[in-house]
């Protein structure tokens, strides 16, 4: 299922302060490469982990609601993906905005948000119709059906998108993000050419986004 990016971070999860700190740079010739860097290291590590480091807003589309239609969670399961969950596999999920779809005539509608509960104590995020009520019959037509919401860890700011910050990105994400700017900045090309011995990769470095890694099925 495609995920479309609505809105762009207003932040990124690292300032150019923080990372010339790190890289012991202290000029300012190359502020515009770090500051790229800075951004390719965050899209790197939400690949990695499927999150969304500083709030933005997404939509998933899908060609039809998930079924089949049930009601509840199956007796004595104390957890479940069940069949007809929504799952927004962009974590850590913070608010669905709508749910949007073509109805038989080809109409755009909207969900109302007493219909459906959206979990997002789980990774990732789970949506089901609420006790009673089912999906709505969608349009067969591909991309008819459209979740719109926002994922990150910014801290709002007056509670007013897009002012976010970006102070609640875990530390462990921060460090690895800083390792690989700075082996990016040091060695800027596809390999590099040693003058004695070999290059050592340290291996614990991508083990830093383990425990933020979301697995979904």
């Amino acid at each position: 299922m495609p995920l479309q990016l609505v809105s762009i971070p207003a932040a990124e999860p690292l300032t150019l302060a923080e990372v010339k700190l790190h890289l012991r740079v202290d000029v300012s010739e190359d502020d515009a490469l770090i500051t790229a860097l800075i951004s390719a290291a965050r899209q790197h590590a939400e690949t990695l982990t499927q999150r969304q480091l500083v709030t933005a807003t997404w939509k998933l589309v899908m060609d039809s609601f998930p079924g089949p239609s049930l009601m509840g969670v199956p007796a004595g399961t104390p957890f479940s993906l069940p069949g007809h969950a929504i799952l927004l596999n962009k974590s850590p999920v913070q608010t669905v905005i709508a749910i949007n779809y073509l109805d038989m005539a080809g109409v755009q509608q909207t969900m109302p948000a007493t219909d459906y509960v959206v979990d997002t104590s789980c990774e990732p995020a789970r949506i089901t119709p609420v006790f009673g009520k089912i999906w709505p019959i969608s349009l067969p037509q591909i991309g008819a059906v459209w979740v719109t919401f926002t994922a990150g860890y910014g801290v709002p700011d007056n509670n007013i998108p897009p002012n976010w910050t970006p102070a609640a990105v875990p530390e462990g994400i921060k460090a690895w993000m800083k390792i690989r700017i700075g082996s990016m900045y040091q060695h800027r090309e596809e390999v590099a050419i040693l003058q004695k011995g070999k290059l050592e990769v340290l291996p614990f470095i991508d083990f830093l986004l383990d425990p933020f890694r979301v697995v979904t099925v």
